[in-house]
């Protein structure tokens, strides 16, 4: 699951790590009023279409919170899709995270800081802007769309793979991205209640069983998978999305990209629910540790594999690259009937599938992350290469098995992109 939440817990609990995260640094005090923060900007997407966003609140009444079993089960999802036109005049685009969200983001307790080493306080998360336009008009005519579910690594929220999914949703998908409530970083409900992710103060707890946290976050993010997809149906319905949206939903046509954590829910919810087509695990292990941290024990997706298209996105970290590398990827591949392709892109980190590739080098050239931070999250990788590369890799899978548009540069190595390793 190789974020840093996880590796703090692991080491907190054993001296072995389960993955290559950034460690927490220690706590720093909130930049002064005269001390500017540091602003950064998302690449634009380069698909035919305008891109439009709306967010919406979902309860599961007949499920307990595992996190806060008083409580049921709620969710905040984001929906991003073709819209009739760009952001234009005096509009602003839609903020990538609201201002009490970005705050603790960015703060001691947040996934900024615990995943991806930046300092305390010092970055204008509520500043960064997306390129789509608030609960705009989805783009009619076109008929239903295929739908990609999105799901971001562990601690980190569904904001953090905006890059990515705005992307896709110019290209002609609708993308729903979905917090984790209570292991995502903060989850930001209308009318102002923060859930905040109980994950920090696990860290050192005496007798911390990681291994069955771990267990209990995925199956956690399966299960709210499986709802997201139930509620799906009834949004076509009940006029709760913006105009034309419902009727764009083709929920035929599924499928699910994830990073770490997500990359090893959209296995698992694959496996497990057949109505997702099509995944993509970018960098996502696929296995838990034992009770100390040690071990590996493989989830049942790893013993089992797929009968559908599964794409494998590793990285040049050290507990990463090609299946061969790592036990979960290996026993997955070998029980996979389904197509398979496995790609690296060589010089990276674990955070270069994420937004960190494109913010976290903008961040760093103004004091708020550390040039071993920087290293060590996004490796050393051209910013520009692994965002394209991404994004290219992404749309031409999905591309194949959700449209049946074939580009073919998932045939084996491409010219176009000779940071990609391809493994057979």
């Amino acid at each position: 699951m190789r974020t840093g939440i996880a590796a703090v817990l692991v080491a907190a609990t054993a001296t072995a790590v389960l993955g290559a995260g950034a460690v927490a640094p220690a706590a720093a005090a909130a930049p002064s009023a005269a001390e500017r923060q540091a602003r950064a900007w998302l690449p634009r997407p380069v698909g035919p279409y305008a891109v439009g966003t709306t967010s919406l609140r979902l309860t599961d009444a007949g499920r307990q919170d595992p996190w806060q079993p008083d409580r049921a089960r709620e969710l905040m999802i984001s929906l991003w899709y073709p819209a009739t036109r760009p952001v234009s005049g005096n509009e602003q685009p839609a903020r990538y995270m609201v201002p009490r969200a970005a705050e603790h983001f960015g703060g001691t307790g947040g996934a900024s800081v615990f995943n991806y080493g930046t300092e305390p306080g010092r970055t204008d998360w509520s500043g960064v802007r997306t390129h789509a336009r608030q609960d705009a008009p989805a783009l009619p005519g076109a008929g239903p769309r295929p739908v990609v579910l999105y799901s971001a690594g562990l601690g980190d929220p569904r904001t953090w793979g905006t890059g990515l999914v705005e992307d896709l949703a110019s290209r002609g998908y609708v993308v729903v991205t979905v917090d984790h409530t209570y292991e995502a970083s903060e989850v930001a409900f209308p009318g102002g209640a923060l859930a905040t992710s109980v994950l920090p103060a696990m860290v050192g707890r005496p007798g911390l069983d990681i291994g069955a946290l771990l267990r209990k976050a995925l199956q956690t993010r399966v299960d709210d998978t499986r709802f997201v997809l139930d509620e799906l149906g009834a949004l076509r319905t009940d006029g709760r999305l913006p105009a034309a949206l419902a009727g764009s939903l083709d929920l035929g046509r599924v499928g699910m990209v994830g990073h770490s954590a997500g990359g090893f829910t959209a296995a698992q919810s694959m496996h497990d629910d057949p109505r997702i087509k099509a995944g993509v695990n970018m960098d996502g292990q696929l296995h838990f540790p034992g009770p100390d941290g040690t071990g590996v024990h493989l989830s049942s997706v790893a013993e089992n594999g797929l009968d559908r298209p599964f794409l494998l996105m590793g990285t040049g970290s050290p507990d990463s690259g090609d299946y061969r590398n790592q036990p979960g990827w290996a026993s997955f591949w070998q029980h996979t009937r389904g197509w398979k392709a496995d790609v690296t892109l060589t010089g990276s980190r674990h955070g270069s599938y994420t937004d960190a590739q494109s913010l976290l080098p903008q961040l760093a050239r103004q004091g708020a992350v550390s040039a071993e931070a920087l290293r060590g999250d996004v490796g050393e990788v051209r910013p520009d290469r692994a965002v394209l590369a991404t994004r290219s890799y992404v749309a031409s899978f999905l591309d194949r098995w959700l449209r049946g548009h074939d580009d073919h540069l998932l045939d084996g190595p491409s010219p176009r992109f000779p940071e990609m390793e391809y493994a057979r």
